[in-house]
């Protein structure tokens, strides 16, 4: 198992999104001792946001051919300002391309990268999952949900952590929660 690991986060060490992306591939790597893990810091290792240029480029290139490798991808995304880091979008501009990800049709776009799973380790500060009164505002796990599709990747697995800055209490019974539902990905996982 190829395994792509993404962190987007800024705030290093004290990241929730990091940590539990973290957990995430180590459960990975503990079911299938063999996988081989591939990298990213989009925030130490930046990625140019996209011109018209940066389409050619080598590093575009590396960044797309690590994503067509893998068969598992892990993505740390903490939600700043109700969406995605920047870092991250300037990740995925390298990766929905048209011919490679997916392609047009007669009757409209066709995902080519339905064979992978995608875990989303999602952190959030305030409370936006449903049922909430800011859901209408989140934009983060539903873009990535809609980016994902888009490219075939239809059932996005997502560990949510939200509350985050609501307190110490709050805090630490939402990474409780959610390091709950990493273990829970370890214990699907096949024993290699």
């Amino acid at each position: 198992m190829n395994i792509l690991h993404l962190d987007s986060s800024i705030t290093g060490d004290n990241s929730a999104s990091r940590a539990l992306s973290a957990a995430i591939v180590r459960e990975l790597t503990d079911a299938d001792p063999a996988a081989a893990v591939t990298y990213r810091d989009l925030v130490a290792d930046p990625l140019d946001h996209l011109t018209l240029p940066g389409f050619g480029t080598p590093q575009s290139a590396e960044v797309l051919a690590e994503f067509k490798a893998a068969d598992v991808v892990v993505i740390g995304a903490p939600m700043y300002n109700f969406t995605i880091p920047s870092q991250l979008k300037a990740w995925i501009d390298r990766v929905l391309i048209a011919g490679e990800t997916f392609r047009y049709t007669d009757t409209g776009s066709e995902g080519l990268a339905g064979g992978k799973k995608v875990i989303v380790a999602l952190a959030r500060g305030g409370l936006y999952g449903h049922g909430t009164a800011q859901r209408g505002i989140e934009h983060a796990e539903r873009y990535l949900t809609d980016a994902l599709a888009f490219i075939g990747i239809t059932v996005p697995q997502f560990v949510i952590a939200e509350g985050l800055a609501l307190g110490d209490e709050p805090r630490a019974a939402a990474l409780e929660a959610a390091h709950r539902a990493v273990r829970e990905i370890g214990a699907a996982c096949p024993v290699a």
